[in-house]
């Protein structure tokens, strides 16, 4: 199993803004921060703040932040949100399922069985979680201890 790499720009992002907690962040902070692409970042962001995951305010002085507390984001239901348009397996999209294994095969339900156990275990836990008391990944996102994108130098 390989999560999505929105699935994994989505949690990232949220992380950054649970860090930055009442900090209005920028796509480009945060793409520097989690070293991602502005552009993939910018589909997530899209859909974090349509799902009301993130508030984002337009404009030269936007950017995006909680648009809930953090221990109100739960993890399972963020991945759900960006993984579940995607089938695990062919057999798990009745349209463009070709195996011909499906009626009588034992590990489709083996896996149906994983994918709950794996969501559940998501569902204990919050956004809040993962960054309260996490000094080592408050260290690394924290945006006013990291240095100016741009610096100039006098000679």
């Amino acid at each position: 199993m390989r999560l999505t790499t929105r699935t994994n720009l989505a949690l990232r992002t949220l992380m950054v803004c649970a860090v930055n907690d009442g900090k209005t962040v920028r796509k480009h902070e945060i793409a520097e921060a989690c070293n991602a692409s502005e552009n993939h970042l910018a589909q997530v962001i899209n859909t974090l703040g349509q799902l009301e995951y993130v508030h984002t305010v337009r404009g030269r002085n936007g950017g995006l932040r909680l648009g809930r507390p953090m221990e109100e984001i739960c993890v399972g239901q963020v991945f759900r949100a960006f993984e579940s348009s995607l089938p695990f397996a062919e057999c798990f999209d009745a349209a463009s399922n070709t195996c011909p294994l499906t009626r009588v095969c034992l590990l489709r339900k083996a896996l149906v069985n994983a994918l709950k156990a794996f969501y559940e275990t998501l569902d204990h836990l919050t956004l809040a979680d993962l960054v309260t008391d996490n000094e080592g990944l408050s260290t690394l996102l924290r945006l006013d201890a990291q240095k100016p994108a741009f610096a100039l130098s006098c000679s």
